[in-house]
């Protein structure tokens, strides 16, 4: 399900980063310490918080108490930083995840926020706003995530990781076991089975949150290639930040391999910075995103360009 540049990329990204094993420690540090950051703070912001980056890195990094803000973003923070520490010890080890993992995880994510709810299914049924999907029954949940558990332990091997990673997050939501946190925990999953298979983890980010849930809206009408291509980039920019921190520096970069904004970019090919934007935004061309705006070398330029002259194509492919 992945396009095929999107995966051709990914795989090629993985099998460098491997190489390179093992990583130095200093690097994957302030790295991990990074993308935790982003975590937790685009995690807690897609479901409404209203912390920013820099809020919440001094709530992980000081304790301090932001002024203004609810005591409920506050443990947010906190209880997600927990949270990951799990994921990392899951990740680390070979047991297969279970529906009692969630609960584990779920439980740290509600933590001094619903103490009632915590860990527990929901004992009523719910509606999700915006869709027409309907979760599980309350009756029923328990046996939903036995058979979550089991679908996942069979597919380990037969899907591909991103495409396993995506698909196990949808399943969940879809589930909806709990009365709140589901979200946050659904995405603590996705990353627990792609660090299992020893990728890092995949960042939605809050200002792709409309795009986010309308890919999730697409897996439950039976379309789950939008999802799996929307994890597949977030993987490969997490991929491209490891292999910039942790691949040896000793010259400064060729000029088709340094980041360009697609602005620049657009007079080396012909094609518009908007089109360039979209072919970004599909995971067509090789991109990532400083801040707001989209960058690419001209290297993954000309590599886009060969695969349109080899006439590389997926079905919705440019």
């Amino acid at each position: 399900m992945l396009e095929t540049r999107l995966s051709d990329r990914i795989q090629t990204k993985k099998e460098q980063l491997d190489g390179l094993r093992p990583l130095p420690t200093t690097a994957v540090r302030r790295l991990n310490e990074q993308l935790n950051l982003e975590w937790i703070y685009n995690s807690n912001a897609i479901e409404g918080s209203t912390l920013t980056l820099r809020e919440t890195q001094l709530i992980l990094e000081q304790g301090i108490t932001i002024g203004g803000k609810s005591l409920r973003e506050h443990f947010e923070v906190v209880n997600h930083q927990e949270a990951i520490k799990l994921v990392e010890s899951l990740a680390a080890g070979v047991e297969p995840i279970s529906a009692y993992h969630i609960r584990q995880i779920h439980a740290l994510v509600l933590a001094r926020i619903d103490d009632d709810n915590a860990g527990q299914y929901r004992q009523v049924p719910v509606r999700i706003a915006g869709t027409s999907h309907e979760p599980s029954p309350p009756w029923d949940i328990a046996a939903q995530m036995d058979a979550w558990a089991a679908w996942l332990q069979t597919q380990e091997g037969e899907l591909g990781p991103i495409e396993l990673a995506a698909e196990s997050h949808h399943r969940l939501v879809a589930i909806h076991p709990f009365i709140d946190g589901n979200g946050r925990t659904a995405r603590l999953i996705m990353n627990l089975v792609l660090m299992r298979s020893g990728f890092p983890p995949a960042i939605i980010a809050r200002v792709n949150r409309q795009q986010y849930y309308r890919v999730l809206a697409q897996a439950d009408g039976g379309n789950l290639k939008p999802l799996v291509n929307f994890v597949g980039r977030a993987v490969e920019r997490s991929l491209t930040l490891y292999l910039e921190a942790c691949t040896p520096q000793t010259t400064p970069p060729l000029s088709e391999d340094a980041w360009i904004p697609l602005r620049e970019a657009a007079q080396f090919v012909p094609y518009s910075q908007d089109y360039l934007s979209l072919l970004a935004r599909t995971g067509r061309l090789e991109a990532v995103k400083r801040g707001r705006v989209w960058h690419t070398t001209r290297q993954a330029l000309a590599a886009y360009l060969e695969t349109v002259e080899k006439g590389v194509s997926n079905s919705g492919d440019l």
